[in-house]
C-alpha cells in the first residue's frame, strides 16, 4: 500500500478542489475559518457545496461525492427530499414565519407525543443546545436542586451546564473531575457538575447516591453520538432509571442523534422511558429546529396557564412554521420499514470497512448504533 505525506496529500486534495480554496479565502474575509461552524473546517480548507440529491452532495468544482455525513444526520431521507421540498415549497407561498401560533407546529407536536414513548407534553425550539438548556432548566425548577449529571464523552450542545468532559480518549480519569471542552467556562459551573462514566454501572451508582441530594438530573445520550457512536447497554439504562427513581432525579434522555434508530428511540426500542427528552436533527426535514418534552407535570412550569413559577421560553423562531412543515413531511414518511432499512444499510457498511481494515492490516474498528457509525482508528 502506497504511504504518502501529509503535505502531498493536501496538494492533491487542493488541486481537485480550486473553486473551493477560492472561497475559503474569500470565506476568511469576513467569516473565522472562512466557515460559521467550527464543526466542518479542517485543513487546508474545507470543501464548500452547491447542491445535494439523495446521497450524494455536489462541491462547488463539480465533483458527486456520496455524503455519509447529511448534514451530521439531520437527513435521514437524504438530500431534495421530494416531499419535503413540496411541503417547503407550499408553505413559502403562504408565509415563512409568523408572530403567532400555527398549525404546522400542533400537527408536528402531535406526531412526536405519539411517536416517542415518554412525552406527554413539547415545547419547540431552534437547536438541540437550547433544548437541553430549557430541559436542564426544567429539571432544577421540579426538584429545586442545582446540580447536574452528564457522562464523559456526551455531547449536549454549547450551554455551560454541559460544556464540560466531552473528548476525554478511551480512558477516564479515575478523579473523573469536570473538564471545560470550551475557553470562556467560569470555573464556578464545574462546581454544580458531576461527571459519570459511561456504561460502569457501579461507579455510576456510587457517584449518585454520595451527590443525590443535589441532584436536580442525570442527562445521557443513549448512544453517545459525536464522541464516536458507543451504545448504551440496556442494562445501564435500566439502572439509570431505577436510580433516579429512587432519589427523585429528573432523567433526561438526549435523544437528538439516536431518534432515528427505532421508532420512538431508543427508549421505545428499550423499553425504557426517561423523565424528559431532547429531540432534534431528523425531526425538522432540514431546517432548524429542535423540541424537548417530557412528563406533564416537569413541563407544565412552562405553562403561561399556570399560577406556579413560571419558566419563561419565548424565540423568534420557536416552532416556525417553515421547519414545522417540513419536519412533519420528513416524519411521517420514516415508516418502521424505513428504520429497519437504514439500520442494516449501516451495519453492512460497517462490516465492509471492518474487512478492509483487516484485509489492510490497518488498525481499525467501526462502531454501531442504529444507523449511526462511527469510525475508530484504533487496535483497541
Amino acid at each position: 500500500m502506497a504511504v504518502i505525506s501529509r503535505e502531498q496529500m493536501h496538494e492533491r486534495y487542493r488541486r481537485s478542489s480550486l473553486l473551493s480554496g477560492t472561497l475559503y479565502q474569500r470565506g476568511t474575509e469576513v467569516l473565522l475559518g472562512g466557515t460559521t461552524r467550527t464543526s466542518v473546517y479542517f485543513e487546508p480548507y474545507p470543501l464548500y457545496m452547491e447542491r445535494g440529491e439523495g446521497a450524494y452532495v455536489w462541491d462547488e468544482d463539480g465533483t458527486r461525492r456520496i455524503d455519509f455525513l447529511n448534514n451530521y444526520t439531520s437527513l435521514i431521507h437524504g438530500h431534495s427530499f421530494g416531499p419535503v421540498v413540496e411541503a417547503v415549497q407550499r408553505q413559502a407561498e403562504l408565509g415563512l414565519c409568523y408572530g403567532a401560533p400555527t398549525r404546522g407546529e400542533i400537527e408536528l407536536a402531535a406526531m412526536l407525543v405519539e411517536l416517542v414513548p415518554s412525552v406527554q407534553k413539547l415545547r419547540f425550539c431552534s437547536s438541540g443546545t437550547e433544548a437541553v438548556m430549557y430541559a436542564l432548566r426544567l429539571a432544577k425548577a421540579y426538584t429545586g436542586r442545582d446540580k447536574v449529571a452528564k457522562f464523559e464523552g456526551g455531547f449536549h450542545g454549547a450551554h455551560e451546564s454541559v460544556q464540560f468532559s466531552f473528548g476525554p480518549g478511551l480512558d477516564y480519569s479515575e478523579s473523573l473531575d469536570p473538564i471545560p471542552t470550551s475557553a470562556g467556562i467560569p470555573a464556578s459551573w464545574a462546581e454544580d457538575v458531576i461527571i459519570l462514566p459511561f456504561n460502569d454501572q457501579g461507579t455510576t451508582e456510587d457517584l449518585i447516591r454520595r451527590h443525590h441530594q443535589d441532584l436536580a438530573a442525570v442527562i445521557i445520550e443513549p448512544i453517545i453520538g459525536s464522541g464516536g457512536v458507543i451504545p448504551a447497554t440496556r442494562e445501564f439504562l435500566a439502572s439509570l432509571r431505577a436510580i433516579t427513581e429512587e432519589y427523585g432525579i429528573v432523567l433526561i434522555f438526549d435523544e437528538i442523534m439516536s431518534l432515528r434508530t427505532a421508532p420512538g428511540g431508543v427508549q421505545a426500542q428499550y423499553g425504557i422511558f426517561p423523565d424528559l427528552t431532547t429531540m432534534g436533527k431528523i425531526i425538522s426535514g432540514g431546517l432548524p429546529l429542535a423540541a424537548f418534552g417530557g412528563r406533564e407535570e416537569i413541563m407544565a412550569a412552562l405553562d403561561p396557564r399556570g399560577e406556579g413559577p413560571l419558566i419563561p421560553h419565548s424565540g423568534t423562531f420557536n416552532g416556525t412554521v417553515l421547519a414545522a412543515v417540513a419536519g412533519a413531511a420528513a416524519m411521517r414518511h420514516l415508516t418502521p420499514e424505513t428504520y429497519t432499512r437504514l439500520n442494516d444499510l449501516a451495519a453492512k457498511v460497517a462490516q465492509g470497512m471492518e474487512r478492509l481494515f483487516k484485509g489492510l492490516n490497518i488498525p481499525g474498528t467501526v462502531t454501531v448504533g442504529g444507523s449511526l457509525f462511527n469510525v475508530h482508528f484504533t487496535d483497541r
